[in-house]
């Protein structure tokens, strides 16, 4: 080893010495000697590492008190924070779709923090089931004669197939076998299932007698997937729920449906893009409906499966049920969420998600117009900010064509350059709290259609 190394190593400090300071002894008392102890001892490790490696001290040598103590900052801070949603996609996946209403909010945190009737029922001190109380709202909505929820979507169908038709085939229109985000795709989860598929019809058409022609002996399951997240246009055919539902009637065959981000409400009654509804297709027979608890639902993270008492029970005793069930904090989000349809008339100021969905264009560009003179002041050396229509959309597979007229900030560099827009997109997603909007046409867009507050975020961009 060479001298200067060991001139290096002799430098850094003792944890015992370090230990004993009266700046350290108040992280101890805040986060205990364990902690305290094991990351002084990991910083030693990468000082150790950083000499050997690249011959010097890690650049916090001179203070370990200071970098000591920023460790321990970031230890209480999650890993989940708070953003500005400013990509003009309202249920944006990557930053946890659905907003939960402050009932929502309000209800999880009083399950949270004390033990509730999950499984218990009042009426005789025994066991109860889990999905009964949200059941019972969920059939007073839609009309259907029972409901099971579990963990997402993609659970409901995966559920439903392997209780229906586990070992036998399920027909679907060769133009509705989707892929959704990630790369789950509704073939792989049947065969997942213990399902076989068979595909009818073509890409952009498909008739009732193209589902007739597949029936055999070995056929357990008649099924439509909704396209929620692309859109065939021209010469296009597809089979109706109502037709589906009678032509299972005749066979004695179960039909169902994966609605994904079916909606609950009627869409153009607020303006917005039509949206197939669950009830729409229990009432014209289909036997089961999926549906998504996080997408235009606005409630949390859950599958939703409605139908037919006889399929809802057989579903509720499958083993994979438990595996893929909700706790309770899911549970009292989603019962507040659904205790707002009660009550369609305050759905536009209690549920977020139909809130932003709804909210007028010229009242989001006044709240462009409110912020634009401050951040022209602040980030004019730089750039030209200025407000401009958009275009925002629902996102997360909704109504992928449809675009809602909206309102931005934009930020174009004076000296042309897209390296000064993401330096300055990375300076934003590097906040206290993260502000994310998005690149397009050598512009920075901060589309305001989700921003509930102008003044917080000032106070986060003029820091």
């Amino acid at each position: 080893m060479a001298e200067s190394d060991l001139a290096l190593y002799r430098q850094l400090p003792a944890i015992d010495k370090l230990l004993q300071l009266d700046e350290v002894q108040i992280l101890v008392e805040q986060s205990g000697a364990h902690w305290v102890t094991a990351c002084l001892r990991k910083m030693q490790e990468q000082a150790r590492a950083s000499i050997a490696q690249a011959g010097k001290l890690p650049a916090w040598q001179e203070d370990w008190v200071k970098e000591l103590a920023q460790r321990h900052q970031a230890l209480g801070q999650s890993a989940l924070k708070n953003v500005f949603n400013l990509t003009g996609t309202v249920l944006h996946t990557n930053l946890g779709r659905a907003v939960m209403s402050t009932t929502a909010v309000n209800a999880v945190s009083q399950v949270m923090s004390s033990p509730v009737t999950l499984e218990y029922s009042l009426d005789g001190a025994m066991r109860g089931h889990r999905d009964r109380a949200i059941a019972d709202l969920l059939c007073e909505l839609t009309g259907a004669e029972d409901a099971c929820i579990v963990n997402n979507n993609a659970a409901a169908v995966l559920l439903l197939l392997a209780t229906v038709a586990n070992g036998q085939q399920v027909i679907v229109s060769r133009g509705e076998l989707v892929e959704i985000g990630g790369a789950f795709r509704v073939p792989d989860v049947m065969a997942q299932a213990g399902c076989q598929l068979v595909e009818v019809g073509t890409t952009n058409r498909t008739h009732l007698r193209d589902y007739e022609n597949a029936i055999n002996d070995q056929t357990a399951l008649l099924m439509k997937v909704h396209t929620s997240n692309y859109s065939i246009e021209g010469f296009t055919a597809e089979v109706e729920g109502e037709e589906l539902a009678e032509l299972g009637r005749k066979y004695q065959l179960p039909t169902a449906i994966d609605l994904g981000s079916g909606s609950m409400i009627d869409m153009t009654a607020y303006g917005l893009p039509a949206e197939p509804m669950p009830q729409s297709y229990l009432s014209q027979g289909i036997d089961l409906v999926s549906i998504s608890g996080d997408k235009l639902l606005g409630g949390p993270q859950a599958g939703i499966i409605l139908g037919k008492k006889k399929w809802i029970d057989a579903i509720q005793k499958h083993p994979l049920k438990r595996a893929l069930r909700v706790d309770k904090m899911v549970l009292a989000a989603l019962e507040a969420t659904l205790k707002l349809y009660l009550t369609p008339e305050k759905l536009t100021t209690e549920l977020p998600t139909l809130r932003w969905l709804t909210r007028d264009p010229e009242t989001i560009r006044d709240s462009a117009e409110s912020i634009v003179v401050a951040l022209q002041a602040f980030y004019g050396d730089k750039f030209i900010v200025e407000v401009e229509p958009c275009l925002s959309q629902i996102g997360s597979g909704s109504l992928p064509v449809d675009r809602l007229p909206s309102f931005a900030v934009t930020f174009t560099p004076l000296n042309g350059k897209g390296s000064t827009l993401e330096q300055l997109a990375t300076q934003w997603r590097q906040l206290p709290q993260p502000v994310i909007g998005r690149m397009k046409d050598g512009k920075l867009w901060l589309d305001l259609r989700c921003l509930d507050d102008e003044h917080a975020l000032l106070q986060v961009l003029l820091s």
